[in-house]
């Protein structure tokens, strides 16, 4: 397949971050797939404002920007055109302002980490993914998360030990 038809798919690319692990995952992830389609990256920083903090946010102005400013490095380090931008949010709205910001930069499609909720988190509420699922008429291209081992498990050579003959 020629150069040019694999530049069609994805020419610009929205990278939401969080600040956690996922978020960095979601970095690594846009990272590769931005080299392969030579497509530049927008990363953007919803902070979203606390429940009754009459205006604060979750981080400072100050430490949104330093969050955007890495995630933006680490993408221009490996060769990628990469820009970033910190927006305000409530609790409610943080979904659609990273679909607003794709809107905005003329995305072809958004990046978004992987958080590995199990169990009740997960049934309690429907997760920022979800709802940019939902309300963007884009792709959404998740990060698969790093799988978490549980720690009680032996390893596999130990629990097949008595299986193999000696």
């Amino acid at each position: 397949m020629s150069r040019k038809w694999k530049n069609v798919m994805f020419q610009r690319l929205l990278l939401a971050v969080d600040g956690s692990d996922a978020g960095a995952v979601g970095v690594s992830f846009a990272c590769a797939v931005a080299r392969q389609y030579a497509a530049p990256v927008h990363v953007v920083y919803v902070n979203q404002m606390l429940v009754g903090g009459r205006g604060t946010t979750v981080r400072s102005r100050d430490e949104a920007a330093e969050l955007v400013e890495e995630a933006v490095a680490e993408l221009q380090a490996t060769g990628i055109e990469a820009s970033g931008s910190v927006v305000r949010a409530n609790c409610f709205g943080v979904a659609h302002r990273i679909v607003e910001s794709a809107h905005l930069w003329s995305a072809d499609a958004i990046v978004l980490g992987s958080h590995r909720h199990r169990r009740l988190p997960r049934l309690r509420s429907q997760g920022i993914r979800e709802r940019v699922i939902q309300l963007a008429q884009l792709p959404v291209l998740t990060a698969p998360a790093p799988l978490q081992v549980a720690r009680r498990l032996r390893p596999w050579s130990q629990q097949i030990s008595h299986v193999l003959p000696a």
